[in-house]
């Protein structure tokens, strides 16, 4: 049965300012229910998914993770790594449920939760419909690629399959992890431009020097 709407819980600082529940029941414990204080399970997932981002980061990649969990177990963990790979399918979705799948020896997950710390691209979005995720559970907004709710919501569209979504779980830790990785970035791309600068401003003299 195709379900007509999709649930999503917005968590953190997205929750204080708008909540939408398309439907009764409620997935996490909200700020209305619980003073905005999640489980301790989903907060555990999320840490895991944190570990692999910053692992990620370490690897020059954007540092972006992601776990299923089933039945209170992860049995599928995934990082970015598509510069390391040069690949674009390599996003840390993608290699979760991959993982998850060869693990639980089928392609639907319909008892699984996915949590990841960026609201999921096209692409993973697409995945997470068609491996029939339960929950998906995202940190982050992705202003230029969220597809889940911040630039456009798939979920909205009537495919066959419509996980709930808690967005805002950990948000600022997630998004703390994604700014200090493109600090460091800038701040070594500023460095490399400046010595690169200071090499071509170096190169008459040097020349000069050897005409001599």
């Amino acid at each position: 049965m195709v379900q007509t709407s999709c649930r999503i819980v917005l968590c953190g600082q997205a929750g204080k300012q708008n909540r939408r529940f398309a439907n009764k029941g409620a997935v996490c414990y909200t700020e209305e229910h619980k003073g905005g204080v999640f489980v301790t399970e989903q907060e555990k997932y999320m840490k895991a998914a944190l570990k692999l981002a910053r692992k990620a980061a370490d690897e020059g990649e954007v540092p972006v993770g992601a776990v299923v969990v089933c039945d209170g177990k992860i049995v599928g963990r995934g990082r970015n790594r598509r510069e390391t790979k040069k690949n674009a399918l390599c996003h840390a979705e993608i290699e979760a449920i991959h993982k998850a799948c060869k693990k639980l020896g089928g392609w639907r997950l319909h008892r699984c939760d996915l949590y990841v710390t960026l609201e999921p691209c096209p692409m993973c979005t697409g995945a997470i419909i068609n491996s029939r995720i339960k929950t998906l559970y995202y940190g982050a907004p992705d202003p230029k690629a969220g597809s889940c709710g911040t630039l456009v919501n798939l979920f909205d569209v009537a495919y066959n399959h419509k996980p709930e979504v808690v967005a805002g779980l950990l948000e600022e830790e997630c998004a703390e992890t994604l700014r200090t990785f493109f600090r460091a970035l800038r701040a070594r791309k500023k460095a490399e431009k400046l010595k690169r600068a200071a090499e071509t401003a170096e190169l008459p003299e040097k020349l000069n020097m050897e005409a001599e």
